[in-house]
């Protein structure tokens, strides 16, 4: 029975673990120059209605390094939820690929993308949320921790598609999960209450971002108004004006602190060039372990070993 990768939540805890151990095993062996190329014959379709660096490179240089192939269509390429019923795109698309990935706009096309069809379907990104962002957030987490034990993330900023699949790994792994964010752009209420719900993480929403990042292990941010957002941004700018990374609020953390962000960062905005740049900021590592989280999610769901 094909499995998708929608939510986080479409793991378990227990799968999760051992999709960033087969992370962490792919990673060592691109490292020492290794190849392994269980996915030869094998090809994937990325469907973008909104653009990406990294989302792109990261699929597209994986599935290269699997044996693979990636092929790009661009939002002119298919047009998706215009053109063309998604259900159609959805039942052709998978008789002539093994997996697609697709990173839109609207949540719902995602559903209807893999509920109709017949190969697994990996969410790149919605306005909704980013798993695979998060499933590399956690495994770079564990490379500089360790462990994952007593973890406490403070997110600073949106309420976002990132900060929903943030609270949804708090439903499947323990940690405590704050979130400081302005009146009006909290997370939504009903993915807050599911993962309170499952009884596993302490959840706080609060206004002072001084209180979440109080003896934080991780703090992290996001750009303030996210792609499809533009005509927002100068309104959440000044709503969020005082929401900034600076050396100055990472006083509150513990002493080994690190730093994250799902890029592209605004330099001086959510975060400060310091910040950005500091001893403690393995923002560039977490970058790059999208391209390996990733390629374990292939793995896992076409159900290949490696």
């Amino acid at each position: 029975m094909k499995r998708d990768f929608i939510h986080i939540t479409d793991f378990t805890g227990e799968e999760i673990h051992q999709t960033l151990n087969l992370a962490a095993k792919v990673k060592r062996s691109i490292k020492n120059g290794e190849r392994f190329l269980p996915l030869r014959y094998k090809t994937m379709a990325m469907i973008f209605a909104k653009p990406s660096t990294r989302t792109r490179v990261s699929f597209e240089t994986g599935m290269e390094q699997l044996g693979g192939h990636a092929i790009f269509l661009g939002p002119n390429d298919i047009g998706i939820g215009k053109r063309e019923a998604i259900k159609d795109i959805a039942r052709v698309i998978s008789r002539y690929d093994d997996i697609i990935m697709a990173r839109l706009f609207d949540h719902e096309h995602i559903k209807e993308l893999a509920e109709y069809s017949s190969v697994p379907v990996i969410n790149g990104l919605t306005d909704f949320n980013h798993p695979c962002q998060i499933m590399a957030d956690i495994m770079t987490i564990q490379e500089h921790r360790g462990d994952l034990n007593d973890l406490k993330v403070a997110f600073i900023g949106d309420g976002n598609n990132v900060a929903h699949s943030w609270i949804n790994l708090a439903a499947r792994l323990s940690m405590h999960f704050a979130i400081a964010t302005p009146e009006g752009f909290e997370p939504d209420t009903e993915v807050v209450k599911k993962a309170r719900e499952e009884g596993l993480s302490k959840i706080d929403v609060v206004r002072d971002p001084e209180e979440a990042v109080e003896d934080a292990d991780i703090i992290y941010t996001d750009v303030w108004a996210s792609m499809g957002e533009e005509d927002q941004a100068a309104e959440k700018k000044k709503k969020f004006q005082n929401y900034q990374i600076s050396k100055e609020l990472l006083k509150r953390a513990k002493d080994n602190y690190y730093v994250m962000h799902c890029l592209p960062a605004h330099r001086g905005e959510e975060i400060t060039d310091k910040v950005m740049e500091s001893k403690r900021s393995i923002v560039f590592d977490e970058a790059e372990n999208r391209m390996h989280a990733q390629k374990a999610i292939i793995l896992k769901l076409m159900e290949i070993e490696y």
